[in-house]
């Protein structure tokens, strides 16, 4: 015999642009697909929307219509910006779908920003960005969220770095993490907890180049390890992801 969970169900959740409390929408042709095919909601049922920069909407469906959906909004939740606005700018990755699985957690994580270098030793160039985007909405909807993180068209390692972060040069702090000889701080330091602004530099398969790391440093990064063993790329900004939200 099943038992049933006294514990409310989740109201079903999408992206799409947010009105003011008592205004009407129609929802995208898709996203109406889904709610009114996929899902079979109908007129009365409630679900969740969110615009993907902290705004939060509940709202009730007034027409069923398969390809114009409409809602009417209810009520309204901004989520404020964490004070932690950290980055991971990570090679490219020849295997495209071990890239788009980094996406996939990073967004579950809540990291914020996402930047894919050009490195040299970077295999592959091609970046398909609406997709990737696209799996950057799922994962965001799915561990219900409402803050979709930033996504840059791909980047020259080099002017990246040289770039850097305009704000004030005391909060922000640029880390490196590569598998070559040197000494290595641990990201988990005191002294980088009371820096809210930072960004981890993630490699290619093979590693930045010597000159890569010379470069990142003499622009202020420092190098930081990742642990005892040889990461892949992915797994390496999966883990520095993780770091950067308990720092």
């Amino acid at each position: 015999m099943m038992m049933s969970s006294d514990k409310p169900q989740a109201l079903p959740f999408f992206i799409a642009a947010v009105g003011a409390v008592g205004s009407n929408l129609v929802l995208p042709e898709e996203t109406s697909k889904h709610v009114v095919q996929v899902l079979r909601m109908t007129k009365g049922e409630m679900l969740r929307l969110t615009d993907g920069s902290g705004l939060e909407a509940k709202a009730v469906i007034t027409d069923d219509n398969k390809k114009k959906c409409s809602v009417q909004i209810l009520e309204l939740i901004t989520h404020a910006h964490s004070e932690r606005q950290h980055t991971i700018a990570i090679s490219l990755l020849k295997n495209t779908t071990r890239f788009e699985w980094f996406l996939e957690k990073s967004a579950e994580l809540g990291l914020v920003r996402i930047v894919p270098l050009i490195c040299a030793r970077t295999e592959k160039q091609h970046f398909r960005f609406e997709r990737m985007r696209s799996i950057l909405i799922s994962a965001m909807l799915q561990s219900q969220q409402s803050r979709l993180p930033t996504l840059l068209e791909p980047v020259a390692f080099k002017k990246f770095v040289a770039e850097k972060f305009s704000g004030e040069p005391s909060a922000f702090q640029g880390l490196i993490a590569h598998c070559g000889e040197g000494e290595k701080n641990d990201p988990l330091t005191a002294r980088y907890k009371s820096i809210f602004h930072k960004t981890v530099l993630i490699g290619p398969e093979g590693d930045f180049t010597p000159e890569e790391i010379s470069f990142a440093l003499a622009h202020g990064y420092e190098a930081i390890s990742l642990g005892a063993t040889r990461l892949r790329t992915e797994t390496a900004g999966i883990v520095a992801a993780t770091l950067l939200q308990l720092t």
